[in-house]
């Protein structure tokens, strides 16, 4: 099911997560930081960061290959698929698809290269499901745009260049006003706090956004989309790489439960030879297995530009779903030490707790999954 040059990429990222970052993420969990910038070059020059886009100094590889890529770099740590997430396929993809050409031969480049770095803001403090919600406003003044609100929980954005915002701009006609505008992070009045004290994806960057009178030039809103298509599609991107890289997490708790009850011995022989034991390892390699089909099946249909946004719903909400499953019941086999940052599988379960949630929680993709099935829009 996979090609040669698929395997050779996503064999080429496993190989840089086992010896450039595995061995640094405990200890970057631990201490809540991330070298960003130093990573951000390193995975440019992997070719990773807007892989699955054309031009521009994007690589142009198939999604199937982009969600193996994800599945390997989460295998290593949530934060760092959620980095690379939020660089392709939130704020370049916005850029990409929405964008004037300026604006694309502004930033694309140095993006994909890892020399400036992006985020997304879209989720506020109040409004996280229902972004139609949002109260961040861009007001007219004379030639510019004038931007106001706050945006929470946004990966990258105390260490980005630039930032896609959404913002109304004329409340009465609702979510249809609602526009994108690539904000460059040196603009007065832009301010992205860092939020501390996480407790899940540690080894990521994430901040508020405070924007107070950003005023902005007609030429920084995005010409290509208005309404909320252009963040949910944005978001289906994101959504996608998900869906495989929740797997990589899983398969990593899995391993190294496997390897553990192996060496680990009880009542004078391994774990891994009782039955409850290998009741747990089968059940959770089966379900393992069924997502990764699911995700390769999902990939082919993205590929062959076939694939709907409510089937990206049921992988997402299947796959993080077994995926945080598989880290608690890999958690049991390791007993106490399956809570100690000398194994991966307490970070691994942390960080599912986020992605469980982020993105789309998994009731809302119930409803998405619901409504497509029965036709009635469950929502309000």
């Amino acid at each position: 099911m996979i090609s040669d040059d698929e395997r050779e990429i996503r064999d080429t990222v496993r190989a840089f997560g086992s010896s450039r970052l595995r061995p640094h993420m405990a200890e970057w969990f631990e201490a809540g930081q991330l070298p960003v910038r130093e990573l951000a070059t390193e995975l440019g020059e992997l070719g990773v960061l807007g892989m699955h886009l054309d031009g521009y100094g994007c690589a142009g590889m198939s999604a199937t290959t982009y969600g193996l890529v994800c599945t390997e770099l989460e295998a290593v740590d949530s934060g760092l698929r959620s980095f690379v997430s939020v660089q392709g396929s939130l704020s370049m993809f916005a850029i990409h698809a929405f964008g004037s050409d300026e604006q694309k031969q502004r930033w694309l480049p140095e993006m994909s290269a890892g020399r400036a770095l992006g985020c997304f803001g879209l989720t506020e403090p109040d409004f996280g499901s229902n972004p139609a919600g949002m109260r961040t406003n861009a007001k007219r003044d004379g030639d510019d745009w004038v931007l106001n609100g706050t945006k929470m929980w946004i990966t990258n954005g105390s260490v980005a260049d630039v930032a896609v915002v959404w913002a109304r701009t004329d409340l009465a006609t609702g979510s249809k006003g609602i526009r994108g505008f690539v904000v460059p992070t040196d603009t007065p009045g832009f301010s992205a706090p860092e939020i501390k004290h996480k407790m899940s994806l540690r080894a990521s960057v994430t901040s508020e956004l405070v924007l107070e009178d950003v005023r902005l030039p007609e030429s920084a809103m995005l010409p290509g989309v208005e309404g909320l298509k252009g963040p949910l599609s944005c978001l289906n991107e994101a959504r996608f790489g998900i869906v495989f890289g929740a797997l990589g997490a899983a398969r990593d708790c899995l391993e190294t439960a496997i390897a553990y009850a192996g060496d680990r011995e009880v009542f004078d022989k391994a774990l891994s030879g009782y039955q409850l034991t290998q009741a747990k390892i089968a059940d959770m390699s089966l379900e393992w297995g069924k997502g990764m089909l699911l995700a390769l099946h999902l990939g082919r249909l993205k590929d062959a530009g076939t694939l709907r946004p409510e089937q990206i719903s049921l992988g997402k909400l299947n796959n993080v779903r077994e995926s945080i499953e598989i880290a608690r019941t890999c958690r049991t086999i390791l007993g106490a030490n399956g809570i100690t940052l000398e194994y991966p599988i307490i970070r691994h379960a942390n960080n599912l707790e986020s992605v469980l949630t982020y993105e789309g929680t998994s009731e809302m993709h119930q409803l998405v999954i619901g409504k497509a099935l029965t036709g009635h829009d469950a929502f309000r």
